[in-house]
């Protein structure tokens, strides 16, 4: 038989490589153009400055609660959607993606109207209520923060999530329901030390997504300085007062502080992996 001939993969790396690198580039030149934009001076004066310093403090902290609350709602929620045929679960699951597709600002509109609504024919308000009676105020308040981001973050977490228990086969959980454990002690025993990296994976995503929330939190909880303020907001009001030099220098701190969650995150995540298959754990 005549030898036969493979032909170079050159043209197919090329090609693949070349329209992969397209988006690479140009978020590469975005951060390239706020780096030549800036300074260190202006990255120095930028975090003296009390007010960023509180956005700082405030947007990690918000971020964190909400990204948590996040995905303790979304791993019941998935794990029901992903493993059960229930009446309106198709209702729940288009309800679940609608804080990803509406407009920020209509979605930060709703969350204004729903506590501010007059209830039931009366005078009766949400927020008066969680004002005067609970003592809890939301609206323009950080409460309204963390439930904004917690709106978006939320959906996000679910779809994650449900993509995790999707590729875990059930049969296990199975197996275990035929030894005697629970449909409880299945879903705490067997499925969920299995999603533990779709579990990372939504709180990483969750909480990536809450750090870029601008609309929601503008329109339901404001952007008054060292009270509602967080970075996505300061870039907006260092922006509209002119210094350009601040909010160039604020979006670059974002940046850093999302590279720095996402690494990190993804480094537990590795170091679970590698801890649940070394030769001394057992396996459930």
């Amino acid at each position: 038989m005549p030898p036969i001939h493979r032909r170079s993969d050159v043209p197919f790396f090329l090609v693949m490589g070349g329209i992969a690198s397209c988006f690479v580039l140009l978020i590469g030149l975005l951060l390239a153009a706020d780096l030549a934009f800036t300074s260190l001076a202006d990255f120095r004066n930028a975090l003296a400055k009390p007010e960023i310093q509180a956005s700082i403090r405030l947007t990690v902290l918000s971020c964190t609660v909400s990204a948590i609350l996040a995905v303790i709602v979304a791993i019941p929620l998935a794990y029901l959607l992903s493993r059960f045929q229930f009446p309106g679960r198709v209702v729940i699951d288009t309800l679940v993606d609608i804080p990803m597709v509406l407009p920020p600002v209509v979605l930060g509109l709703s969350l204004l109207i729903l506590f501010h609504l007059p209830m039931g024919g009366s005078d009766w308000e949400l927020e008066s209520w969680l004002r005067e009676d609970v003592g809890f105020p939301v609206t323009y308040r950080w409460p309204a923060i963390v439930l904004a981001q917690f709106t978006v973050a939320c959906a996000f977490a679910v779809r994650t999530m449900g993509v995790t228990f999707e590729q875990i086969s059930p049969r296990s959980e199975d197996v275990a329901r035929t030894l005697g454990c629970t449909r409880m002690q299945a879903f705490t025993q067997v499925a969920l030390p299995q999603a533990g990296r779709g579990i990372i994976a939504a709180l990483t995503i969750a909480w990536a997504r809450a750090l870029g929330e601008f609309g929601p939190i503008l329109v339901f909880a404001g952007a008054t300085r060292m009270r509602t303020e967080v970075l996505s907001t300061s870039v907006w009001l260092e922006f509209s007062v002119g210094d350009l030099d601040a909010a160039v220098a604020v979006s670059l701190l974002m940046v850093l502080i999302a590279i720095a969650v996402l690494l990190t995150l993804r480094g537990l995540g590795t170091l679970r992996l590698g801890v649940a298959a070394s030769p001394g754990v057992r396996s459930q």
